[in-house]
């Protein structure tokens, strides 16, 4: 298991490496994908909570550390390992989800009977922690 840090910065280098890179919106769905696939596993990509914000999934800290780049794409390059099993799945996700428009990733995770929409409710759960149990089970 990582932290959501040492994941994002996995991911986002992975991205400026290949000449990809994404926002820190792409970078939080991407997170969220993961976190969904390895939840369907019985095991945890990171520990860190995602919580439902009003443009879907976030985890607040990995937010913040990269907010600075606002909607810009994240050039920042980092020298982070990750096991090679968890990179097979790791890589897969990142190179689906980067070809998404951002607004096309948002919609997906705004299914109605998805994780963050049962949570967030219209507002009435914004910012609260989106069950891992949820995320694992809903569409």
């Amino acid at each position: 298991m990582y932290t959501a840090i040492e994941l994002s910065k996995y991911i986002v280098s992975k991205c400026v490496d290949e000449y990809c890179p994404i926002s820190n919106l792409q970078l939080q769905k991407i997170l969220y994908y993961i976190q969904k696939t390895y939840l369907r596993r019985e095991d945890m990509a990171f520990p860190d909570y995602i919580e439902a914000w009003q443009f879907g999934p976030v985890v607040p800290n990995v937010y913040y550390y990269f907010c600075g780049f606002g909607a810009m794409p994240i050039t920042a390059s980092y020298n982070i390992f990750i096991e090679p099993e968890d990179a097979e799945i790791i890589d897969k996700i990142v190179e689906e989800k980067r070809k998404l428009e951002p607004w096309d990733l948002v919609a997906e995770t705004h299914k109605p009977d998805g994780a963050w929409s049962r949570t967030y409710k219209d507002g009435e759960g914004n910012r609260k922690p989106i069950p891992k149990e949820l995320i694992k089970t809903a569409g």
